[in-house]
């Protein structure tokens, strides 16, 4: 997709908010910490901060989407590491006499500023598009129409209202709730352009979402692109390929042909580092911040029903390894007993098993599990490296040894504390629904997308949905 530029001179303005805001705190620290020229170093560190921001192309605002259409990252973590990448070269080939790791200690504001410039800069976009919903008249054959329908229809954290559906050919459009507004012939024809339109007209639609098929492509999908567009009306077309975020597709040309290059998933490198350097780091801080509260809990747990103060079960984690998780007992000591006896009652589809009212759950587990203090003592499985603060849940080994190919692949990665199941409707959530969102994340995360994760974490366990 085409960058839009920033007005004008809003990349001389986004480049010096950069450069101020890594060599100003730099210039701070470096003076507090008695090295040498802090200025001079300071400047240096600015400079090829913005220089280096400036040519990955961190001042065009790319119109790109996640899942919820949220904002997805400008790459500030990838940039900034390879910023010590070049300072550590700088460092070495000239000699300088600063201390190395009060450098990396120098220069970390200047990551946290231009992450939050960013942000503040995608939000007034991000709030106007909000409220905007796009009005969408489907076309294509009748299996193409109706998967894309039921999608559309299925989910609500897109910005995609299906209006109407134009079906190709003769076969029988059968879709609850979705009005016909004509027919396309088998064969390419004339009046192609004038029955779109004319449902387009005639729904208020203001965009074309084509769904290719054999009957429905080539010559005959360009001349329908160049007849809507003609008349002002947007064309999307629907690819094949799902579960893919835009970050990782690239669209070229070669002969003619509109190729979508992928990705690969991120699975090492750099992100992965920072991705463990920042699970331990939080942990660790974390666990000790949190202290007096983790106190408190074990004290009412202790206090209010009998048994242990944790609980210990065994997981699947990465690779399908299994793993200790610790979490506050929320249940009566023999709950584990009594489970077997309300398999029937099971509220949830799938391997899980989940209850509204579980009647195994003690009062004071009850607000626990609504306020999601029981998972808290799982930062001792992160910062031992068995979770990491963001991912899929870790199932137990029952639920493991029932997935298929697809559900294995949840196991790809470290489970996680939180997730994009946590944030997206927790335990009203569907199996399947579940599997999708873990699935999201196996191919799509990154560390920017985990902090933002952590953030929507927060309302999430505020206004306790899903939680029981």
């Amino acid at each position: 997709m085409p960058a839009r530029r920033l007005p004008a001179g809003g990349p001389v303005l986004a480049a010096l908010t950069d450069l101020l805001g890594l060599a100003g705190p730099a210039w701070l620290l470096l003076r507090a910490g008695d090295q040498p020229r802090p200025l001079a170093a300071a400047a240096v560190a600015g400079l090829l901060w913005a220089g280096l921001r400036g040519t990955r192309g961190r001042y065009t605002d790319r119109l790109r989407t996640a899942p919820g259409g949220a904002a997805c990252a400008v790459g500030a973590v990838g940039d900034w590491l390879v910023l010590i990448g070049l300072l550590a070269v700088l460092h070495t080939a000239a000699g300088s006499p600063v201390d190395p790791a009060t450098a990396v200690v120098a220069v970390a504001p200047g990551l946290l500023i231009a992450a939050a410039v960013a942000g503040l800069r995608r939000w007034p976009r991000s709030a106007r598009r909000a409220g905007r919903v796009r009005r969408v008249l489907l076309v294509g054959e009748a299996p193409g129409v109706g998967r894309a329908a039921g999608l559309l229809n299925s989910r609500t954290d897109h910005d995609y209202m299906l209006v109407a559906a134009v079906p190709v050919g003769a076969a029988r459009l059968e879709l609850e709730g979705v009005q016909v507004a004509g027919h396309l012939a088998s064969c390419p024809a004339d009046d192609d352009v004038s029955t779109v339109l004319g449902g387009v007209y005639a729904h208020e639609a203001d965009l074309v979402l084509v769904a290719p098929g054999p009957q429905l492509t080539g010559d005959r999908l360009r001349h329908l692109g160049w007849g809507l567009h003609d008349r002002g009306v947007a064309l999307s077309v629907l690819s094949e390929v799902s579960g893919v975020a835009a970050e990782r597709v690239r669209p070229v040309t070669a002969a003619g042909l509109t190729l979508l290059h992928i990705a690969p998933p991120l699975r090492g490198g750099p992100q992965a580092m920072v991705k463990n350097v920042l699970d331990r780091t939080g942990a660790l801080f974390g666990l000790l911040a949190l202290a007096p509260l983790l106190l408190a809990v074990a004290l009412s747990v202790r206090l209010s029903s009998r048994g242990p103060v944790f609980h210990r079960q065994v997981r699947q984690g990465q690779h399908n390894r299994p793993f200790t998780m610790w979490k506050f007992r929320t249940m009566v000591a023999d709950a584990e007993q009594l489970k077997a006896q309300l398999a029937v009652v099971n509220e949830v589809d799938g391997p899980l098993f989940k209850m509204r009212s579980d009647p195994r759950v003690t009062p004071v587990g009850r607000m626990l599990r609504r306020t999601s203090i029981d998972e808290l003592p799982q930062l001792v499985n992160v910062l031992l490296g068995h979770m990491s603060l963001v991912g899929p849940r870790p199932p137990l080994p029952e639920e493991a040894s029932r997935y298929d190919e697809r559900e294995h692949r949840r196991l790809t990665v470290k489970p996680g504390l939180t997730g994009l199941w946590q944030v997206s409707g927790r335990s009203d959530l569907t199996w399947q629904e579940t599997v999708s969102l873990d699935l999201w994340y196996v191919d799509n995360w990154s560390v920017a997308a985990d902090m933002g994760l952590l953030a929507r974490t927060v309302r999430a366990v505020t206004d306790g949905r899903g939680a029981y």
